[in-house]
């Protein structure tokens, strides 16, 4: 029974060193097949020239992954897809996943930012690129760029204000007579945007738009690809740093209007400080603005809060002057209702007339 049991067990050890030297066996020759393909796709292949040379070629963008931030630099995870004929293959895999070192041994498009100011190509720990390519010469080319874009804004809203914020891109050297950009799926559903609610902390995402023009310049005609994020501004913020405080100070000055009209220096105190607060505000407020030439809604209402403020400051001024001149009052003696009133009557005739 024993010899049975030890026969048995030798024999399993067997089949598993066999199975074991069959499947290593079966990765070396998977792997030798691999390089065999990437060495005949590479022979004779000139990455200066273009696919399709002579013919119209299509490269096309299955998404874009955004994250946006209120200076509108964005983080885009982007994709090309083109088919490149010399690039067909036949083999155990249908698609073959390489990295960045393959794809500087290809032809890659050109394709560059028309609005960026300024692009970083992610490398930690390794350059961000993924290369794919099909049996039937198809290739995905997926890298990790920051982009910081230029985005055209009109203030006068502020800051009620809305934007639409382009990010536009296409070939740097080929016309599209040469090089013809396309969405891969319909415009809208090839724009993904993943938005991180902390990093928008002063702005909505509303909605994403994309699509393509035409531009002409002085070498041809390009095809420019658009993708547009509009944005709505949140007043939070301005209601908390702005607006509350100039209420209140609009409101803390007609209080001097609630104090005796002797009290002139505390009267005198109320106008000139609620003056200066509200100038330190309007001044506080434009910083947090671009330097635009024009007045914006925040303005137009600082410039209302400020009229309220000063001109409470002036007619307690003009009242004084008046009261002092119109009647006699040493400071210590008063004045009877009558007399008062008489004197009041009197001035508003002369006022008018």
């Amino acid at each position: 029974h024993n010899n049975r049991i030890s026969t048995r067990l030798m024999a399993f050890i067997v089949f598993c060193l066999s199975k074991a030297d069959s499947n290593s066996t079966r990765n070396v020759k998977d792997i030798t097949t691999f390089t065999k393909i990437l060495d005949s796709l590479l022979d004779g292949y000139d990455n200066r020239l273009r696919p399709g040379l002579g013919a119209p070629f299509n490269t096309a963008f299955p998404a874009l992954s955004l994250s946006l931030s209120q200076e509108y630099t964005v983080d885009v995870f982007f994709r090309q897809s083109w088919k490149d004929e010399r690039l067909k293959f036949h083999g155990p895999m249908n698609i073959l996943p390489l990295n960045n070192l393959m794809a500087s041994k290809i032809w890659t498009p050109d394709t560059f930012f028309h609005n960026g100011k300024k692009s970083v190509a992610h490398n930690m720990t390794m350059p961000n690129k993924l290369l794919r390519i099909m049996e039937d010469g198809t290739l995905l080319y997926t890298m990790r760029l920051t982009v910081q874009a230029e985005c055209p804004m009109h203030l006068e809203d502020f800051p009620m204000d809305s934007h639409s914020c382009p990010l536009k891109f296409g070939s740097y050297a080929y016309t599209k007579t040469e090089v013809t950009y396309i969405w891969t799926r319909n415009a809208s559903a090839s724009v993904e945007v993943a938005v991180d609610g902390s990093r928008l902390n002063q702005y909505d995402l509303v909605d994403q738009t994309a699509g393509e023009e035409t531009i002409k310049s002085s070498t041809g005609e390009y095809t420019v690809m658009t993708a547009h994020f509009h944005l709505k501004r949140k007043i939070g913020y301005f209601v908390i740093q702005t607006y509350l405080p100039c209420i209140m100070t609009v409101i803390l000055s007609q209080v001097s209007f609630w104090l005796n009209r002797e009290s002139v220096p505390a009267r005198t105190v109320f106008g000139v400080t609620t003056v200066l607060t509200m100038t330190t505000l309007s001044i506080s407020a434009r910083n947090s603005l671009p330097k635009v030439a024009y007045a914006t809604a925040m303005d137009w209402f600082i410039a209302v809060c400020y009229a309220f403020v000063f001109s409470a400051l002036i007619e307690f001024a003009t009242v004084n002057y008046f009261t002092k001149r119109g009647w006699a009052w040493d400071g210590k003696s008063v004045v009877s209702e009558k007399v008062q009133l008489k004197q009041r009557l009197l001035i508003i005739i002369k006022l008018f007339f």
